[in-house]
């Protein structure tokens, strides 16, 4: 009963790139976490060490962030850098990887596929690099190929939440039941409210409205996380 009623009421996963600002996350009632370097390029690799220390310290699971650069499109070399990235962080229990490749304005699902491979016991998460797509519905589709996959995170575009939220919702029916719709950029507490009571969308991923001060270089602190998760039992 308890996990229905958890799963009922939403889950919310919160941008970690230190063992502190994973610790508070989980203190504050985050139930999984993103792990990330370089929050203000938009979240690179972490460290081996870094993803260990958390593994070893939280029972929530984790997703590690795989990105050399803020490009979608690696080239060559960096493929085969984000490939035994991936098989080394396959050896430390993490949940999951978070990736995003794409070819022009399309999800590459080839690379994805390569990448992911390396990797095989692992989920995955398809980051925001799906915001840049040219038709993102069609894009959902093709991301089903992708058995790994299993969530897709996306802002749902440009505009007010009210514009979003139907977008987010048509995004939603269009991936169940194969992906879930993991909804980021710029989640706070208003739009927590209103996509819950609009939509039928329940899982939350949040960076800066977390961390003191609400910024990149802020820290995650527990009593923002729970600001957030209480919006979820509401």
């Amino acid at each position: 009963m308890g996990n229905e009623a958890r799963s009922t009421a939403g889950l919310l996963e919160v941008i970690v790139s230190s063992l502190e600002d994973a610790l508070e996350a989980e203190r504050g009632g985050a139930r999984r976490l993103e792990i990330v370097s370089h929050l203000e390029l938009g979240g690179l690799t972490p460290s081996f060490k870094t993803v260990q220390e958390i593994c070893q310290r939280v029972a929530i699971p984790v997703r590690v962030m795989l990105r050399c650069s803020e490009s979608h499109t690696p080239g060559p070399g960096e493929f085969e850098i984000l490939a035994k990235q991936a098989e080394a962080l396959a050896t430390l229990g993490v949940d999951g990887l978070v990736l995003g490749f794409l070819s022009e304005d399309q999800v590459d699902v080839p690379a994805t596929r390569r990448v992911l491979s390396r990797a095989a016991n692992l989920r995955a998460t398809f980051h925001r690099a799906f915001d840049e797509t040219a038709h993102p519905l069609t894009e959902i589709g093709r991301l089903k190929q992708l058995g790994q996959v299993d969530r897709i995170l996306t802002s749902g575009g440009d505009g007010p939440w009210e514009t979003r939220a139907k977008r987010l919702e048509n995004y939603r029916q269009a991936a169940a039941p194969e992906l879930t719709v993991l909804v980021g950029g710029g989640i706070d507490r208003v739009a927590i409210e209103r996509l819950r009571s609009e939509t039928q969308l329940r899982e939350f991923h949040t960076g800066r409205a977390v961390r003191v001060p609400g910024e990149a270089c802020g820290v995650v602190r527990a009593e923002r996380v729970g600001e957030l998760v209480a919006c979820l039992h509401g």
